[in-house]
């Protein structure tokens, strides 16, 4: 069944307990320029004059989120801190540490386990989504199933080689990776997630000799089962930030739809 217009995801994840180091790296000494009063924080370098993490937080306001979990593990006191100062009126944030932030983010979210309720929405501090995204992946999940927002517009991809590739047939995702050599889409970083994502997760990690999983872990287990269901975002845009050419490239867009928008409001 799907989700119908009033939309029944009140909470939502973010995961930014990693270090951004692609972004450090990419920046280096400007990375102070970027809004960092001591080592660059990813999920607050400015973008054309406002954090990176604004955006989602605003996204998920205009969406009816009332309830917003951050993951923080890197820096953690400096994330809360500075989080806490953006958290718009009308939503009420938590936060989680996690401990082993050096390992890979389906750690990250296996911490939100007995914190959350299900179905909520997930999403990473360093993509950037086109509201209107937000809209139309609220009113067609399936509460019963893993939902992925996919972009079928692969020519509009900005590192095609670097983009998690997603496999699908009809609505339903069969395959992920980064390697894949047939893929149809790409996974934007963008969900809403049934209670059994957690078990899923502590599969994957039980798989694992190091006790680590991905995101992409439980996922690629749960499309096993066929139990992933690809929502595509049509005409929507959005942008995973992890290096410098991709927080410069996503200004651009910015700017770009600001500039539409003003158009369509005189018309």
């Amino acid at each position: 069944m799907l989700a119908s217009a009033v939309n029944s995801v009140s909470e939502a994840v973010i995961l930014m307990a990693g270090e951004g180091s692609r972004l450090r790296q990419g920046y280096g000494g400007q990375a102070r320029l970027r809004g960092s009063d001591k080592t660059l924080l990813k999920p607050f370098v400015r973008l054309l004059g406002r954090p990176l993490i604004s955006y989602t937080l605003e996204n998920l306001m205009s969406a009816g989120i009332k309830t917003v979990h951050f993951v923080v593990g890197y820096e953690s006191e400096r994330m809360i801190s500075q989080a806490e100062q953006l958290i718009p009126s009308g939503i009420r944030a938590s936060f989680i540490e996690n401990r082993d932030w050096r390992k890979q983010n389906g750690i990250s979210l296996l911490t939100a386990a007995g914190h959350v309720g299900a179905p909520f929405l997930l999403t990473m501090s360093d993509h950037l989504f086109d509201g209107a995204i937000f809209d139309r992946f609220l009113v067609n999940f399936d509460p019963a199933l893993l939902n992925i927002a996919v972009d079928r517009k692969l020519d509009s991809i900005f590192d095609l080689d670097d983009a998690m590739k997603v496999q699908t047939r009809g609505n339903k995702a069969v395959a992920i990776g980064k390697d894949l050599l047939e893929f149809d889409a790409i996974d934007t970083g963008l969900f809403v997630c049934p209670s059994e994502i957690f078990d899923y997760l502590e599969r994957a990690k039980l798989d694992n000799s190091e006790n680590d999983c991905s995101l992409a872990d439980a996922v690629r287990l749960l499309a096993g089962d066929q139990k992933v269901r690809a929502i595509d975002i049509g005409e929507g845009w959005w942008q995973d930030v992890d290096t410098a050419p991709m927080l410069d490239h996503a200004e651009k867009q910015i700017a770009k739809s600001r500039i539409l928008s003003q158009q369509d409001a005189l018309r």
